[in-house]
């Protein structure tokens, strides 16, 4: 399949910032507490006023993901409260007009772009402002419509008032079909105003990419995909009781899992309502960065691995080099199945000490390796081959769905 420049850089990005971020924040208790804990809409804005985040630094944001080897980051313009973080002509309920007085996406796809990181942008389809929104147009077509109406008006805003965005990524289509959204029309017009953009399968529609959540699951058919997910255990948005974090070896194994089916990871962050990332999140990513710089080229860009590998890990390829990523350390010897490239050359990524192999048909064997793993949260090997990296037969299938013959004279013994 020919890629074009947008799907190019996406299909190769790996790992990308999300970030939960309003007026919630204020509350601690996660993106959902309107809803959640039932409060009216009119005693939730009342406390717009104070949500003043005088610690908001996007650029200290933008440069930590970097480090970390993030690629790009999404926003959230607007949740489904309601509350917006940047200028509407549509809505009040915005930080221009409540206690920032500032235009928080604006200062965000600045300090991004500045950074060399794609820029994307969050916009929830519902909002729980609006009655309407929980009504549908069968129970008053007018008032949707003109819910509909300002709803298109800020997608349009978003793309109008922000330079070039590299991904819109819509999410709270439920319980409405893409026919009540009229998504066709306004995908049309989003694709009008950003030639260039990516848009996820959240409106109803496919979209450009798929967005399993909470898990990561490649997308059959070789649609691209993301797996968006929290770097806590359970609230996107920030709450002070969810201190369960993932530690910096999930992250790196969900990186691994994500190059060997060649999607990309959206690790999401809530900041709080000052501005200030959790401090746990700065520390998991400052790790995760350290992993990635001497890594990164098992990770970026990667296609998914071609033969057996799970009894030791993850596998990834890139060009000529099949790396396995050695989440289960063997002890001295490594032996690799289904491979069927002549190795030139083995080698651990990280420092490029070589390897004694031996090869032999099907079957290959890494010797005299330390007893301990020399990276306990990933230890990536990298084989150079001749060719293109391919397996045998009983490889590319899998053994259960494999060589009939050989299972049947397995079963006979």
């Amino acid at each position: 399949m020919m890629l074009d420049d947008a799907h190019r850089w996406f299909a190769g990005a790996r790992f990308g910032l999300f970030m939960h971020w309003g007026m919630y924040a204020l509350y601690g208790r996660g993106e959902q507490v309107l809803f959640r804990e039932h409060l009216t809409p009119s005693e939730y804005r009342r406390r717009a006023d104070e949500f003043n985040p005088r610690s908001y630094d996007p650029a200290e944001w933008a440069e930590a993901a970097k480090e970390a080897g993030m690629r790009y980051a999404v926003l959230t313009a607007k949740h489904h409260d309601g509350y917006c973080l940047f200028d509407s002509e549509w809505s009040d309920f915005t930080s221009t007009k409540t206690g920032p007085q500032r235009d928080l996406v604006r200062e965000y796809v600045t300090a991004f772009r500045q950074a060399g990181l794609r820029v994307g942008l969050y916009y929830s389809l519902a909002d729980w402002q609006w009655p309407a929104y929980f009504d549908g147009p069968e129970k008053d077509s007018r008032a949707f419509g003109r819910f509909l109406e300002y709803t298109h008006g800020q997608v349009r805003e978003l793309c109008c008032n922000y330079g070039p965005l590299d991904i819109l990524w819509f999410d709270g289509a439920w319980p409405h079909d893409p026919d009540t959204w009229h998504a066709h029309a306004l995908l049309a017009m989003v694709r009008e105003l950003q030639p260039g953009i990516l848009i996820n399968n959240r409106t109803g529609l496919q979209g450009d990419f798929d967005t399993p959540e909470q898990r990561i699951a490649a997308t059959a058919g070789q649609r691209p995909w993301e797996a968006c997910i929290t770097a806590t255990e359970r609230w996107w948005g920030y709450h002070i009781g969810d201190r369960m974090w993932k530690t910096p070896a999930q992250v790196i194994h969900m990186l691994a899992q994500v190059a060997e089916g060649a999607g990309n990871l959206l690790l999401n962050v809530g900041p709080m309502a000052d501005g200030r990332w959790p401090r746990p999140f700065t520390e998991l990513l400052s790790e995760v960065g350290e992993w990635m710089k001497v890594n990164g080229r098992a990770i970026y860009d990667s296609s998914p691995g071609v033969c057996e590998a799970i009894s030791i890990g993850r596998q990834s390829v890139l060009d000529s080099t099949v790396f396995l990523h050695v989440l289960y350390w063997p002890g001295d010897t490594l032996h690799l199945a289904g491979l069927n490239n002549r190795v030139l050359s083995a080698r651990f990524l990280a420092d490029g000490w070589s390897i004694p192999f031996k090869q032999e048909g099907e079957h290959l064997w890494l010797r005299m390796l330390p007893m301990l793993p020399p990276d306990e949260r990933n230890t990536v090997i990298a084989l150079e081959v001749e060719g293109t990296p391919q397996a045998f037969p009983w490889a590319q299938e899998r053994l259960w769905q494999g060589d009939a013959s050989r299972m049947s004279a397995w079963s006979a013994m």
